[in-house]
């Protein structure tokens, strides 16, 4: 496919390291969404990020002038309160921030520090060594755990910080154990509903992120075209590593979305 993506009715936008990097975003960013505009590409932002609410997200979109509606910001919570009521959880021990806690109580689950049915793990940017002592007490005891999304890393422009998959780490050196499930990128069900819900073909839409493992994997995963921007996380040293025919190959790498749509 071409950067000038003819052919594609909507895109999926990852946020940090693809639209925003820590408070800034990045460069060409507003006129490439104007572009989607002006050209009838509809476009969706998507963040495996469970550490803000959509609300919150939506608030710190137009901080940035860029316009948001709630249906138009999908996290990696939504899909991990549809795992939970899928296999009809209630009970929960959160180790996640206030504004995912507040997703999950507004979904109907219950917060339950003392006899939970589930650990569920997020992008706790306000964690503390209570939090820890007290998921890995319910850990041990044999309670199982659910992460919201896999990544090791959560970009900044000082370099990455610690989310989700390093906290599974940690947990699983302490305690043994490992999430029965892990939501999120690279889980097609990331995108697949909304675009069952517009009535689109998977093949004419595509998954834009910075990252190899969750967005472009994803991406393949769903049958979308997977375009990989080079202003987050991965650079072409990583591209060229991967094996040929690897769900994490991208079908287009530019340097940001400022190349595309022109």
């Amino acid at each position: 496919m071409n950067a000038d993506l003819k052919g594609i009715d909507a895109v999926f936008l990852d946020l940090d390291g693809t639209i925003y990097l820590g408070g800034d975003l990045i460069g060409g960013a507003l006129d490439f969404l104007a572009r989607c505009d002006e050209k009838g590409v509809k476009r969706y932002f998507l963040s495996n990020n469970s550490s803000k609410s959509v609300a919150q997200y939506v608030e710190k979109l137009e901080a940035l002038g860029i316009p948001a509606t709630k249906d138009e910001v999908l996290l990696s919570t939504h899909d991990l309160i549809a795992w939970l009521h899928g296999f009809d959880y209630d009970r929960v021990y959160l180790v996640g921030t206030e504004g995912m806690k507040n997703m999950l109580v507004d979904a109907g689950l219950t917060m339950d520090s003392e006899n939970p049915e589930i650990v569920v793990l997020g992008y706790d940017t306000e964690i503390n060594y209570e939090k820890i002592s007290t998921a890995s007490i319910h850990l041990h005891k044999g309670v199982p755990m659910v992460a919201s999304h896999p990544d090791m890393v959560c970009p900044s422009p000082d370099g990455g910080l610690p989310d989700t998959g390093a906290y599974m780490a940690m947990f699983e050196a302490t305690t043994g154990v490992q999430p029965v499930h892990v939501c999120g990128k690279p889980q097609p069900a990331m995108i697949m509903h909304r675009i069952g819900e517009l009535g689109l073909s998977p093949e004419r839409c595509a998954m834009i992120g910075d990252r190899l493992y969750t967005d472009m994997a994803m991406a393949t995963r769903a049958g979308v075209k997977g375009i990989l921007v080079l202003s987050g996380e991965a650079t072409m040293s990583d591209v060229e590593q991967l094996s040929e025919g690897a769900e994490q190959c991208p079908d287009l790498i530019v340097e940001s979305v400022d190349s595309l749509l022109r």
